[in-house]
């Protein structure tokens, strides 16, 4: 694996700063220059992908069973050869889940051509002309690239100006031969482009998820109140965000968004492939010609024989089922950190501030997984909501996230990734760890004291970052070096 691009592209705090936090910005010291140079994904096999440690027999084939759904194909009717997922659309990203989450395994995140393990382009770009009749190929929007990462397109706004912040699926099963019927457009991506009216999000890798779950809302919140005073110290707030109905903490997505994954799951399995569930029951668009199979289409697989239910747990369940237990029962990435530097730069995290929203060590409550209750693992997360100022502010609003509030990303298999923050701009082309670095401080002028939901406007990690930028070179390589570690 070359990590050459990602050196070559290094560029300068000053100019990934002055891009991302926009004209209205006047502080000047987050304008150092950082010296530091992403060396890339590291090379070894991949850290990630198998199931975790101390699994039963059962498990580790329920697990299986999962990966093998997770890597099924969608078509409309799963009547293709390949492709016999049933109930692809009618508006889709993706024709199935291991396409967008390929690197470095499966239930990670965006491939690379030339980076990544799988050595495979933007799987998005193929599906403007896949199984679509002569002269009825679609339009691959302007925002994806062969070598970019893998997307979703939201809308800030509606027509008539208010929110809008939901998913407008890229492509439609329209001209595709398992529904020669359908005629549903796509969206005017190119207008709403030229209206700065879209926002993007990648894939967020799914390693370890299960053990994120299997945390209690105490000990989250023990974990949050222990690092209080030096949050308070340094500008951090935070928050968590919660359901609606129970209240509880939901920590799955990009604003934390989701409960379980389950529900992860489900709503992916409908906004990204167009697939109904016993989740997500209904189609996200109705059309003349576009709606061909009965909903939900993937259900529980009830048989019976002899007036009995019979089968084991996989033989039985629907897709969504299968997804939620691949994720739960995935392993976290294995990190590497070993070199004298590496060692250094764990400390430089510390130190500066890092730990205090990407919390390192967390333990699993009680679980009715075999081996998993007990079990100290490093997500690097606190699972909390923290405002990020306006040059990283999306403006989508999701529960109680702000326009500018995001989950801590786990930043655990962060050493093979190779796209980083919500939209995917920090990358091989600009630098892309130390751009992502540089992309949290945010400040704002004079004329915008606070943001869209009246919270004052800045990043909550502004402190750090000046912290950061008052590292030697030396220093502030260790830290990148010991975050490709993980």
């Amino acid at each position: 694996m070359s990590r050459t691009a990602f050196a070559a592209a290094a560029v300068s705090v000053a100019s990934i700063l002055a891009c991302a936090r926009g004209p209205a910005s006047t502080d000047e010291s987050l304008l150092l220059t950082s010296k530091a140079v992403d060396p890339g994904p590291r090379g070894g096999a991949p850290g990630a992908g198998g199931p975790l440690a101390g699994l039963g027999h059962d498990e580790v084939q329920f697990f299986n069973d999962g990966r093998d759904r997770f890597m099924e194909v969608d078509s409309v009717s799963g009547a293709i050869s390949g492709e016999e997922g049933r109930g692809l659309g009618p508006r889709f990203n993706a024709n199935s889940c291991a396409s967008c989450h390929a690197e470095p395994a499966i239930g990670g995140s965006s491939p690379h051509p030339t980076l990544g393990f799988t050595k495979a382009p933007n799987p998005q770009l193929a599906f403007a002309a896949l199984d679509r009749l002569p002269g009825k190929n679609q339009v691959v929007p302007s925002f994806l690239q062969r070598d970019g990462p893998v997307r979703e397109a939201r809308f800030i706004l509606n027509p008539d100006g208010t929110p809008d912040g939901g998913v407008h699926a890229l492509f439609t099963i329209a001209g595709r031969i398992d529904a020669p019927e359908c005629a549903l457009a796509q969206p005017d991506f190119a207008r709403e482009l030229a209206r700065s009216n879209l926002i993007f999000r990648i894939p967020t890798p799914i390693f370890g998820a299960g053990l994120l779950e299997n945390i209690s809302d105490s000990s989250l919140q023990e974990y949050f109140a222990a690092g209080a005073a030096a949050r308070k110290a340094l500008g951090i707030r935070g928050r968590f965000n919660h359901s609606g109905n129970d209240g509880t903490i939901t920590r799955f997505g990009w604003k934390a968004q989701n409960k379980s994954l389950l529900v992860f799951s489900g709503e992916a399995y409908n906004v990204e492939q167009g697939v109904t569930s016993e989740v997500f029951a209904s189609e996200r668009a109705t059309a003349p010609g576009c709606n061909l199979n009965p909903t939900p289409e993937d259900t529980t697989q009830l048989r019976t024989h002899g007036g009995s239910l019979t089968g084991t747990a996989a033989e039985m369940s629907g897709d969504v089922i299968g997804f939620a237990a691949f994720a739960r029962l995935l392993a976290p990435p294995v990190a590497t950190t070993s070199s004298a530097s590496e060692l250094r730069g764990a400390r430089v995290f510390t130190s500066v501030g890092c730990a205090l929203c990407h919390t390192p060590t967390m333990v699993t409550d009680a679980s009715s997984y075999t081996g998993q209750g007990g079990v100290t693992f490093h997500p690097y997360s606190d699972l909390a909501l923290h405002h990020m100022g306006p040059g990283l502010a999306d403006h989508v609003s999701q529960g109680a996230a702000g326009p500018d509030e995001f989950r801590s990303a786990p930043l655990w298999g962060l050493g093979q990734r190779i796209f980083f923050l919500h939209d995917g701009r920090a990358g091989p082309r600009n630098g892309g760890l130390v751009a992502a670095i540089a992309a949290h401080a945010s400040s704002c002028g004079a004329d915008q004291p606070v943001m869209d939901d009246g919270v004052a406007c800045g990043s909550e990690a502004n402190a750090a970052i000046r912290r950061y930028n008052a590292l030697t070179t030396s220093d502030q390589q260790d830290l990148v070096n010991f975050l490709r570690s993980l």
